[in-house]
C-alpha cells in the first residue's frame, strides 16, 4: 500500500540553477517528513511537485535524480519515486555514525562555543524543564532533534556539519517514533539536562561522553523496540 505524500514546498524564482534550487527544497521537505510514523511508503508524485514550486518537471526530475544518489529516494519502474526507509539494522548503523559525530561536536563546543551560546541552551529548551514529555510528545519532538542540530552547529565544524546533514532524516524521524515507544522519552529528557550541564561547565570529556550514551541508548531502544522496519 502506498500513497502520495504532499510535502510542504514553496515556489521557488528563476536564477542561476533551478535544478539546484528544486533539490534544495525537496531535500528540506523530505527531511522534515515523519517517515517512520506511518507504515506506508511515500511516493513522490513528480507533477505535483512541478506544480507546488512553480517550475517545469525538468528540473524536479533532475533533483530527484541527485535525491536519488545521495539515498534519500529510489525510482522504480512503472511505479514512480519513493521516499527510502531504512531496516533497522540500518538504522541501528546510522544513528552510531551521528552518535559519533555528534560527541566530538559536544566536545569542540567546549573550547569553541561562546559563553552566550552555551547559556542559551537551557534557555532554548524549556520543554526540557516543565512538566512531563508525555502531555506534550508532538512538542517535545520537535525540540528533541533541534537540540542535537543545535550541538552540532555549537561544535563549529563544517565537516560534522555536512556530515550529519543527510543523516538528518532517518535520525529525526526515528527520533520521533521512539520518543512514543516505552519510557524513552522519561530516560530522554533526563539525559538532555546532563548535556546541558556538562556543556555549560565546558567539561568536554563529561560531554563528549553523555552524549555519546545518550545516541547508544537511542541505538539499543531501536534494536529493542524496531522490529517493525524490517
Amino acid at each position: 500500500m502506498s500513497n502520495s505524500e504532499p510535502l510542504s514546498v514553496k515556489p521557488i524564482v528563476a536564477s542561476s540553477s533551478l535544478r539546484t534550487l528544486a533539490y534544495e527544497a525537496l531535500k528540506t521537505a523530505i527531511t522534515n517528513m515523519d517517515i517512520y510514523g506511518r507504515p506506508d511508503e511515500v511516493r513522490l508524485d513528480e507533477r505535483k511537485l512541478s506544480q507546488d514550486l512553480g517550475v517545469s518537471r525538468t528540473p524536479v526530475r533532475e533533483a530527484l535524480t541527485v535525491l536519488e544518489q545521495e539515498g534519500f529516494v529510489r525510482s522504480e519502474a512503472r511505479r514512480g519515486v519513493f521516499v527510502i526507509k531504512k531496516n533497522k539494522g540500518e538504522i541501528v548503523g546510522m544513528i552510531h555514525a551521528w552518535t559519533a559525530l555528534e560527541s566530538m561536536a559536544a566536545r569542540l563546543a567546549c573550547t569553541r562555543a561562546t559563553d552566550a551560546q552555551l547559556r542559551a541552551l537551557r534557555e532554548s529548551f524549556p520543554e526540557f524543564y516543565e512538566g512531563q514529555p508525555s502531555e506534550h510528545i508532538d512538542e517535545y519532538s520537535d525540540a528533541n532533534i533541534r537540540f542535537h542540530q543545535r550541538i552540532i552547529a555549537l561544535g563549529h565544524c563544517e565537516p560534522i556539519a555536512e556530515l550529519t546533514s543527510n543523516l538528518l532524516m532517518h535520525v529525526r524521524g526515528i527520533r520521533s517514533t521512539a520518543l512514543r515507544q516505552g519510557d524513552r522519552a522519561q530516560h530522554s529528557i533526563r539525559e538532555h539536562v546532563a548535556i546541558i550541564a556538562a556543556l555549560e561547565a565546558r567539561n568536554a570529556d563529561m560531554a563528549e561522553r553523555l552524549v555519546r550514551e545518550h545516541g547508544l541508548g537511542l541505538a539499543q531502544h531501536v534494536d529493542t523496540y524496531g522490529d517493525y522496519l524490517d
